[in-house]
């Protein structure tokens, strides 16, 4: 081999060679990922069958932002639903019952999802999706007590009556004849220490609500009139909705696109399974 042909295979080499390693560089080279969604979700962690707090992540529980503790129910089963679907991760968010709305307005949530019923005046500050549930109301009382043997709102006359605070229950409170209203109770299970201790005889809640109070406290009993004697309701007394930012048409699209395709009945089986499960229930 002259001199000449040499340095151009020598060339030729060193090219080859370079050429190599530049592709073995590009092979190795992994795109970044863009971050994965996150859907933050706010509720009172507090609320059972709707949503509660427990130690761990037994049945598919999902761990409370900033906390050890984590959150499940109703209310996180939905949860799950929308983001698995939106390829979120959820995020769930510890909030009381009065801050929730609040939160949505200022972002520091995307959604409450809280057991809240449509209301005309909680649509002034923010959005609902299409009802995830339909709560009719209902009284709960003490097994053995008069109040028990009621068969209409009529026959609950002169009790002695509460319900949680800033909730339409609590309203409905005034179709009762003659009752001696107490003032409105923070949380659900404060609701029942009340009537289980006697502080009132009555509480007037939703059917989730009384079910799994009643199935947790074998004392206590709902009670659900005829539709001609219960607690006379609005649409938007029994219509429980996801709260959004007003404005926000992609997100509340999403989670409409979801809770569109499925049932009262499906709703329905879903809350008696959350409230089979709920804390006080074991």
């Amino acid at each position: 081999m002259n001199f000449k042909k040499f340095i151009k295979a020598a060339v030729c080499c060193m090219m080859a060679a370079a050429l190599a390693v530049m592709a073995g560089c590009g092979g190795s080279e992994k795109k970044a990922e863009a971050p994965k969604k996150v859907l933050k979700v706010g509720m009172e962690c507090a609320y059972a069958p709707y949503n509660w707090s427990q130690t761990n992540a037994d049945g598919g529980a999902v761990k409370i932002a900033g906390s050890s503790e984590y959150a499940y129910g109703y209310d996180v089963i939905i949860a799950k639903k929308l983001a698995d679907s939106m390829g979120a991760e959820l995020e769930v968010h510890k909030i009381e019952w009065d801050g929730l709305p609040p939160a949505v307005v200022s972002g520091k949530i995307d959604a409450a999802i809280a057991g809240m019923s449509i209301t005309s005046k909680r649509k002034e500050t923010v959005d609902f999706t299409k009802p995830y549930y339909y709560a009719n109301v209902v009284a709960l009382v003490k097994k053995g007590t008069p109040q028990a043997e009621a068969k209409s709102v009529a026959d609950l006359k002169g009790s002695v009556a509460t319900s949680q605070l800033n909730t339409i229950w609590y309203d409905q409170i005034d179709q009762i004849p003659d009752v001696k209203k107490l003032p409105a109770i923070d949380t659900v299970p404060g609701m029942i220490v009340a009537l289980k201790s006697g502080k009132c005889n009555l509480i007037v809640t939703d059917i989730p609500t009384a079910k799994a109070a009643a199935f947790a406290n074998p004392e206590l009993a709902m009670i659900q009139f005829p539709e001609d004697k219960g607690f006379k309701t609005s649409r938007e007394d029994v219509e429980i909705g996801i709260a959004v930012k007003k404005g926000n048409k992609e997100l509340l699209d999403a989670m409409n696109k979801v809770l569109g395709g499925m049932t009262e009945a499906d709703f329905n089986k879903i809350m008696d399974e959350a409230i089979q499960k709920q804390p006080l229930a074991k």
